[in-house]
């Protein structure tokens, strides 16, 4: 053993170990990360802190599945003012005022039948089912249509997106849609409802549904087809114009959804088929019988009174030229008084032995004082005393339509007064040129006297 060397220098130095500087290096990462820390915290404020904290314990959401859009299940509208909507998600909508605004519902309302009523049937000529739509500029199917009227009409497309929620509207016919009512569109709107109205108006005046939709459907329709002489026929066509009649031009007057004349036959119409703007009359025989009075030489001087008989005929002209240019009535008409029928209507009448007139009223016996009554509502034209007809009234139902009360006691209305049905306007009497208490009674048509026993229980709409 060499003797210089001593027990310890066999040994190596720590300085020169790796595993002392590896502890170290990590030691010395550990203090340098707790001052970062440490640092960072004091820079934050209380909220950061608790926001890190809880970010640190509380795991990331799942994302939340993207919704189906909202799309139209079904949909009708009942007539030109209601109507709903059902969506995907089973909310409702309705509508009160054909569109322009609607409100959420509890559900579908129980009286929405999807038939459409006669008018918005008689409103449809057309049958419209688009197979698709152009909106905005793009084509879309149709899921399901539904035309109120040849111009109103809604539409459901079949589109998942945003337009699949919203009902289009038109107002001509198709030609362009909406996703609103516009006010153009309301306009329109408002027109077909005045046309429903007067479909409406006109149709509860015909004896039935049958007949209603048999006369209104018609081009040309007569009520009745065949008459008489002495009758009046009631002539109705759809669209304006005038017919022609024995020399004389009636025009068509416009009431509920067509147009309108009374249609007098004359006296002396021979029977045959006559046309009648676009349909055809038929006039059938028929006989009357003759009836012989005798009256005082007075009363035969009264019809002498030709300037008075003059004058008076001027003030009944005036009255009836001028008539309400719509049906005044709305019911049955009926008979003035209950009396004993002395002349029938049409009889041929000789005076004292000589040819005067055919009696184009029937005469209704009763005792004087007896009430008479208005046959049906109206307005009356003339109330007056004159020469022939003592005691007159006439009544305007309308259309040139006029009853005529002759020979009263009394009078109970002045001229201008609206009058119903039933209401006393007389009283029976024997004024004028007459024989005894009795009612001279008769319709005028077009200043023409027809016969009034075709208008007693029933009127012109329900004539077949």
């Amino acid at each position: 053993m060499n003797p210089r060397q001593t027990p310890a220098a066999g040994r190596r130095s720590p300085l020169r170990s790796v595993k002392y500087w590896l502890a170290l290096l990590g030691i010395a990462a550990l203090i340098c990360a707790a001052v970062v820390y440490f640092g960072r915290q004091q820079t934050l404020s209380p909220l950061q802190q608790a926001a890190q904290q809880t970010q640190s314990a509380t795991p990331a959401p799942t994302p939340a599945p993207t919704p189906t859009p909202r799309t139209i299940a079904d949909f009708n509208m009942v007539d030109l003012n209601h109507g709903w909507v059902r969506y995907s998600d089973g909310s409702v909508r309705v509508t009160e005022d054909g569109g322009a605004h609607w409100t959420d519902a509890a559900a579908v309302p129980p009286d929405s039948s999807p038939a459409p009523v006669d008018g918005l049937l008689w409103l449809r000529k057309t049958v419209n089912h688009p197979a698709a739509v152009n909106y905005q500029s793009h084509t879309y199917p149709v899921k399901k249509s539904q035309f109120l009227t040849d111009l109103i009409g809604w539409a459901q497309v079949a589109d998942d997106g945003e337009l699949g929620a919203v009902l289009l509207v038109t107002a001509d016919g198709g030609a362009t849609w909406s996703a609103e009512v516009t006010p153009d569109m309301q306009a329109v709107m408002d027109k077909e409802r005045e046309k429903l109205k007067a479909f409406e108006q006109e149709m509860a005046l015909y004896a039935d549904r049958g007949q209603a939709l048999r006369v209104m459907q018609s081009d040309w329709a007569l009520l009745p087809d065949k008459a008489a002489p002495g009758d009046v026929v009631l002539v109705r066509a759809k669209e304006p114009g005038s017919v022609k009649w024995e020399g004389k031009t009636y025009k068509l007057e416009p009431f509920g959804a067509g147009y309108f004349t009374y249609l007098p036959i004359g006296m002396d119409v021979k029977p045959g088929k006559y046309p009648v703007g676009g349909a055809e009359l038929t006039i059938q025989p028929k006989k009357f019988e003759t009836q012989y009075l005798t009256v005082t030489e007075e009363m035969e001087s009264m019809r002498q009174e030709t300037d008075r008989i003059a004058a008076d005929q001027k003030k009944i002209d005036k009255a009836r030229s001028v008539s309400a240019p719509q049906f005044l009535f709305t019911s049955d008409f009926i008979q003035p008084i209950e009396g004993r029928l002395t002349t029938p209507y049409g009889y041929t009448r000789y005076v004292n032995g000589k040819l005067d007139s055919s009696h184009r009223a029937i005469d209704l016996a009763a005792p004087e004082g007896t009430p008479v009554k208005a046959a049906n509502d109206g307005i009356v034209a003339l109330a007056d005393n004159l020469y022939l007809t003592g005691n007159s009234v006439y009544i305007d139902h309308g259309m040139h339509l006029f009853s005529q009360y002759i020979h009263m006691s009394k009078l109970l209305v002045k001229t201008g007064d609206k009058v119903k049905k039933g209401d006393v306007i007389g009283l029976v009497g024997t004024t004028g040129f007459s024989t005894g208490p009795h009612l001279h009674f008769t319709f005028w048509a077009h200043n023409v006297p027809v016969n009034p026993n075709l208008f007693f229980k029933t009127t012109p709409f329900h004539w077949q």
